[in-house]
């Protein structure tokens, strides 16, 4: 399962959901105005910007928006 951590007001994170919609791709959508998604964040990541996109399954991070939606048209 993808984990995507996000703030709802960002743009670049809006964009990323939206694709993943789209495209029927099934995601954690983790707030980072919880703590504990923020704490997270900052523990798997290292910094705290957003969307920040983990796959598990294949041990990939990123964050940029536009290298996530990437990612996911080549991984469909």
């Amino acid at each position: 399962m993808l984990d995507l951590y996000v703030l709802e007001t960002c743009p670049y994170c809006k964009k990323v959901m939206e694709f993943m919609k789209e495209n029927n791709i099934e995601f954690n959508k983790l707030d980072v105005t919880q703590p504990e998604h923020y704490e997270a964040l900052q523990e798997l990541g290292g910094k705290s910007q957003v969307p920040f996109l983990i796959d598990n399954d294949n041990d990939v991070k990123l964050y940029e928006s536009d290298e996530i939606i990437e990612y996911l048209k080549n991984k469909m």
